[in-house]
């Protein structure tokens, strides 16, 4: 049996990374990965675990760039200033603090007023598909879709949505590309520069005419003295924006190809639109859009019969943890009526996902509503092209041929 070795980047690892995360839940679930220097978990168990244990951080970026030569550290200052603003990257009390403020806004009332926005822009996207007989879901519906949603929150204009799209792909490359470019670091943080410029203009407009939309509602936020800072905000934004779409769009995508592979249960949920919730929920499970969490050890401890010391990073297989048979029966199936274990797609405990719900109700109203509006959907001739990223998990592209 060939030895194991973790590379995520791999065309056939991309396009089904399963066959890879069994051999590792099996032969060895707490991997010691030397291309990555990083420990790899693939057990539900340890995953969640992981999720919960405090002597795990998630402040992994600011040590990064710590360590970076003063001449690099000064290139990628931008990257610097805002994503290790981002709450995804703090521990406690500075997560549970930026966290308690955007959950002032960012909440289940908010996302549920959401709705009939969803399904206004859902339904607009795809009558402008119109009677085309292929078309690519990923540009034309899956990607468009959470990104206006978001920016429509934010009161971003939506003639900036490919623009935005641009700079969200070019700092995909700095946050999980497996990718060995050497480029790629400047590129995020040119990127972020220029984003994080166009909700700067955001912010002092809004400031000076508010409008009933998310940022004014964040830049209103007082609660006992406590305000986000200008750049708390701006990189509240570039969050909500980048992990808000990128998301949401491979969840749409990812759920549907799923869905195509078990025709019996797509025919289960065109039949009855009132299964979405629950679909959407096994779909997240079966093949969600994060591939990985990452955390660092805090206080030395043994896994497996491995030794994690601190300082060591740790890659939080979602995806390998969702398929876990140790977790759920049959996990390699989708079924629709599953019940067991919630699953850890957008993590578990305290850094559980703010926008979880967001996805889910983009979820809810888009796969019934793509299969409501075609008989028969089918992926297109070709080979579907995965994104090279160790974080979320996705395609470039899915070519579809459609008939209603």
């Amino acid at each position: 049996m060939l030895a194991l070795d973790y590379k995520p980047n791999e065309p056939s690892v991309l396009a089904d990374p399963f066959p890879l995360y069994q051999r590792l839940r099996d032969e060895d679930p707490a991997h010691w990965s030397p291309r990555f220097k990083a420990w790899v978990l693939t057990r539900y168990d340890d995953v969640k675990r992981v999720c919960l244990d405090p002597c795990m951080s998630s402040d992994r970026l600011r040590p990064f760039f710590a360590a970076l030569p003063a001449q690099e550290a000064q290139r990628l200052a931008d990257l610097a200033r805002y994503l290790t603003l981002w709450m995804v990257f703090r521990d406690p009390p500075e997560h549970t603090r930026l966290r308690r403020l955007a959950a002032r806004v960012f909440n289940v009332r908010s996302i549920h007023a959401l709705r009939a926005n969803v399904e206004t822009l859902t339904h607009w996207l795809l009558d402008r598909i119109g009677d085309r007989t292929e078309f690519d879901l990923i540009a034309e519906f899956a990607g468009p879709l959470p990104a206006m949603v978001i920016m429509d929150m934010l009161g971003a204009p939506r003639e900036e949505l490919a623009r935005l799209k641009r700079l969200s792909d070019e700092m995909a490359l700095f946050i999980g590309s497996s990718r060995d470019a050497a480029e790629k670091y400047e590129r995020a943080a040119a990127a972020t520069r220029e984003m994080a410029g166009i909700f700067r203009e955001l912010v002092t407009a809004r400031r000076a005419t508010p409008q009933r939309d998310l940022l004014t509602e964040l830049i209103a936020l007082d609660e006992e003295g406590d305000r986000l800072s200008e750049d708390e905000l701006v990189a509240m934004c570039i969050l909500l924006l980048f992990a808000g779409h990128e998301t949401t769009t491979h969840h749409i995508a990812n759920g549907l190809r799923a869905l195509l592979a078990f025709p019996a249960e797509l025919e289960k949920l065109r039949a009855d639109p009132g299964l979405a919730p629950a679909a959407v929920e096994e779909l997240l499970r079966y093949d969600g859009p994060i591939g990985a969490q990452v955390r660092i050890v805090r206080e030395a401890q043994d896994l497996h019969g491995k030794s994690l010391q601190p300082g060591e990073r740790v890659f939080l297989l979602m995806n390998a943890a969702n398929r876990d048979p140790r977790a759920y029966d049959d996990p390699d199936r989708v079924d629709l009526a599953r019940n067991g274990v919630p699953h850890l797609t957008f993590g578990f405990g305290a850094h559980l996902c703010l926008g979880f719900p967001l996805a889910r109700l983009e979820g809810q109203i888009a796969l019934p509503a793509l299969l409501s509006r075609w008989r028969r959907i089918a992926l297109a001739p070709g080979r579907l092209e995965w994104m090279d990223s160790m974080v979320l998990r996705g395609m470039n592209a899915m070519p579809l041929r459609v008939q209603v």
